[in-house]
């Protein structure tokens, strides 16, 4: 198969290649990356904290709410899989300034939005750009720094993925209840502005590839396909009803257009499919896939109930809940830049199984205080055990992959990897959400709307002491229980985990970008 194009730098003096630190050229571009990533992930966590002022203000239900997060997830599928081609066609640099402008301009039209039909469309608009920012971000740094030095390179993408979930409920927290929900959209737009002459002035130019050509069969499958297949996991774990007709519809209608692209992508004589699947061929592709997947459906679906559990158990404010969960992040950023390191001088095998093996210790930890009245103090230590097992698992495992490929097959990688990563996280989160559900209702509770204050549960009368503090054990029993399902999924991570490289990366695979 003929590698596909992809952009080059202009000419310059590349960065030291002995493995060793990042030079300032490689550190500024990661500069212009993380900034960019952070706001885009960052807005997702903010969002999702202030949907229930979103329902009063513009006096809709919550399920019509609940798209403007939809929205912006169907958006982003739909438009990651065009990344890889877009990146060779108009240029990484292009493409990464296109998609902040999107992202800003769909920020500042939702501040604006007049009412939820309006939000939602502006939201998508968002999800246009958002998209597409962190797989061109991180082809740009892979590229510029060379496989020789990955590991360093993902430990610092990873900060904002990091970062959204901790900082998200804490800023979102405060901006609906000091300011005003519009400011969750407006505080996009300086960040933004700033993104992009930071990225005019640092990252350099590159050639676009008008010959590369666009997979049209391919986006036709695989877009809709992946819209469909969120949509209905989505649908499906808002209504707890996974059997609807729509629901089947969309995840049926998803996943046959999906394996339909696999079969297309894979077949003899597709010289450029959109998604170059033949790369998973490879031991390190496919064995780094397989444990992202299992780890984003196991760790990113218990972590999305840890602030339902404050609010509801512990009847802690959203802002509060945010703070408690500042451990994990503090944890992930005490290792991430030494597992980093790590990964480039031993190999993310190695790396990747210590890593896990702390996650698994941090996620039975926090399990077992699940509770109507267990100390904060300890979870704070649970968690933050989760977070240093985080710190040393998820950017070492996309190391891994990205470490084994040559430089013009990065756009392709990251593209496919920002995809499974995705959609992993899209199963896992309709999986706990459906088992918490589940849980509660064998233990006669009410459903999750409302208990987290929806249309049902904001005029419902307050129980008798003895009855409320009952149920409250019940339902931390559910969340336990939801708990040890998880911690089972994540232990099957260490399966295809004992596939990754135990060596460091072979810095004769694949030279650096040049750069200035």
């Amino acid at each position: 198969m003929t590698a596909p194009a992809s952009p080059k730098a202009t000419d310059g003096p590349p960065p030291a290649a002995d493995g060793g630190g990042l030079d300032r050229g490689v550190l500024a571009v990661a500069a212009v990356v993380v900034l960019g990533a952070i706001m885009s992930i960052l807005d997702v966590t903010v969002v999702n904290v202030a949907l229930k002022h979103l329902v009063e203000d513009f006096n809709t239900p919550l399920s019509t709410i609940q798209w403007v997060a939809t929205g912006y997830t169907l958006a982003l599928a739909t438009v990651i899989p065009v990344t890889g081609w877009a990146c060779a066609r108009f240029g990484t640099k292009r493409l990464y300034m296109i998609s902040i402008g999107l992202f800003v301009a769909g920020s500042a039209l939702a501040g604006m939005a007049w009412n939820a039909e309006s939000l939602i469309a502006f939201r998508v608009l968002q999800g246009l750009g958002g998209g597409m920012i962190m797989p061109a971000g991180m082809t740009i740094l892979t590229q510029a720094a060379g496989a020789q030095r990955v590991g360093q390179v993902m430990s610092i993408v990873g900060i904002p993925m990091l970062l959204g979930p901790i900082a998200g409920p804490i800023l979102g927290g405060w901006l609906v209840d000091d300011v005003s929900w519009e400011w969750i959209f407006y505080i996009n737009v300086p960040i933004g502005a700033v993104a992009l002459v930071l990225a005019a002035r640092i990252l350099k130019k590159d050639e676009p590839q008008p010959g590369e050509k666009l997979d049209f069969l391919g986006l036709v499958l695989l877009s809709p396909g992946l819209a469909a297949l969120i949509y209905g996991l989505a649908t499906g774990a808002e209504k707890s009803d996974f059997g609807r007709t729509d629901v089947l519809l969309a995840t049926v209608g998803g996943a046959v257009l999906t394996v339909l692209f696999v079969w297309h992508a894979l077949r003899r004589g597709n010289e450029n499919p959109l998604i170059d699947l033949r790369l998973f061929k490879r031991r390190s592709v496919a064995a780094a896939s397989g444990t992202m997947v299992l780890f984003a459906c196991a760790f990113f679906g218990a972590m999305l109930i840890v602030p339902f559990y404050y609010q509801t158990v512990r009847g802690e404010s959203a802002f509060a809940s945010g703070l408690l969960l500042a451990p994990q992040g503090l944890g992930a950023m005490l290792t991430m830049p030494i597992g980093g390191k790590l990964t480039d001088k031993l190999g993310p095998g190695k790396v990747v199984l210590v890593g896990l093996a702390t996650v698994v210790l941090g996620v039975a930890g926090f399990a077992t205080l699940i509770t109507p009245d267990s100390s904060y103090w300890l979870h704070a230590a649970a968690l933050f055990v989760m977070g240093m097992g985080m710190g040393m698992t998820m950017m070492p495992t996309m190391s891994a992959a990205m470490q084994t490929l040559v430089h013009d097959e990065v756009p392709r990688a990251s593209t496919a990897l920002n995809i499974i990563q995705q959609i992993a996280g899209s199963i896992g989160t309709a999986f706990i959400t459906v088992l918490l559900a589940a849980q509660m209702r064998d233990r006669g509770l009410p459903g999750t709307n409302e208990l987290s204050g929806g249309e049902a549960g904001a005029n419902a009368p307050q129980p008798p002491p003895e009855v409320l503090a009952a149920m409250m054990q019940k339902l931390s029993d559910s969340f336990q229980t939801t708990y040890w399902w998880s911690l089972a999924l994540l232990a099957f991570a260490f399966l295809p985990a004992l596939l990754l490289p135990r060596r460091k990366p072979d810095t004769t695979v694949d030279a650096p970008m040049p750069m200035h």
